[in-house]
């Protein structure tokens, strides 16, 4: 008897395609973070990503070219971020109808050019395949390299961390700040070298409700939220910043006295306390977005 991936949406259908995949011994952490690391040097590690973003999905249609390729290299940038990494190398795969243009795609990779070339990125080749229905699909594969042994992880909070979020959230799709946003790159290096690394760590892309579970669920512990102390942007609920998803700010948890530390110093971008990390127990705090789900 088949099921529907409806049923069962996007948590439970990857942990159902996920839990036996091959691993060649090189692989220091595999599916289930931000990233995959890989092991490097005696310097470094390698991060692998790949993210894709569908038309009607992640844009709308009439969303300008160059904003929906920024969109797809910032949500693989984002991911990189948020396991303190150094972005690197990016390989552009595009699926696309044979009615569309060829001034399109050349708008679209003017945008990916263009923020690759801010964060130092390579573009380095990539694939073009037509479909048999009009749309737009583009996946970017990116590579960066972290400190050997550094990748900031989700499964590192503990009882007593602080939980902590950059930036604001809410409203990202309303106002468009889902095609503008900048990936927290420098926030996370920042933390990285000046010894105030967080315990664990993952982007906010689906909606606080839905991707803090799946931090507490990494580190096997549970958390206690602060609804009042969540940073909001202007005219959003609290509502709004749990569930609308498309932030990409970073979810943190810090060791308390690392926590104190950050609020003596200034930041390249804001960092807020949000709650705490407690033993399994858990707030309700609705859905955020998953694939799959009706």
């Amino acid at each position: 008897m088949s099921t529907p991936l409806s049923e069962l949406g996007e948590n439970a259908v990857l942990k159902r395609l996920l839990c036996c995949l091959p691993d060649n011994g090189s692989l220091i952490v595999g599916p289930g973070d931000d990233c995959a690391v890989v092991a490097r040097n005696d310097e470094w590690d390698t991060l692998l990503k790949t993210d894709v973003v569908v038309e009607s999905v992640h844009f709308t249609p009439d969303t300008a070219p160059e904003l929906i390729g920024r969109k797809a290299l910032a949500r693989a940038l984002s991911d990189i971020a948020a396991m303190g990494g150094i972005p690197e190398h990016a390989l552009i795969t595009l699926l696309i109808h044979p009615s569309r243009p060829v001034e399109l795609l050349e708008r679209i990779y003017g945008g990916i050019s263009r923020l690759a070339s801010a964060c130092g990125v390579s573009v380095a080749g990539g694939e073009t395949s037509s479909l048999p229905y009009d749309g737009l699909v583009i996946n970017v594969a990116l590579t960066g390299r972290v400190e050997r042994g550094k990748a900031v992880l989700r499964s590192g909070a503990r009882a007593g961390d602080i939980l902590c979020v950059s930036g604001r959230l809410g409203g990202s799709f309303p106002s468009a700040r889902h095609l503008t946003f900048e990936p927290a790159l420098k926030l996370a290096r920042f933390l990285l070298e000046n010894n105030l690394a967080p315990t664990a760590m993952m982007d906010l892309s689906d909606g606080l409700a839905t991707d803090l579970p799946r931090l507490a669920e990494a580190s096997g512990c549970g958390y206690q939220l602060t609804p009042a102390s969540i940073p909001c942007h202007p005219g959003c609920s609290v509502q709004q910043a749990l569930t609308d998803g498309e932030d990409y700010e970073l979810l943190m948890t810090f060791a308390p006295e690392t926590a104190q530390r950050l609020s003596l110093i200034d930041l390249p971008s804001p960092i807020t306390p949000i709650g705490k990390i407690v033993p399994r127990k858990r707030d309700i705090l609705g859905n955020g977005w998953q694939h799959f789900s009706a």
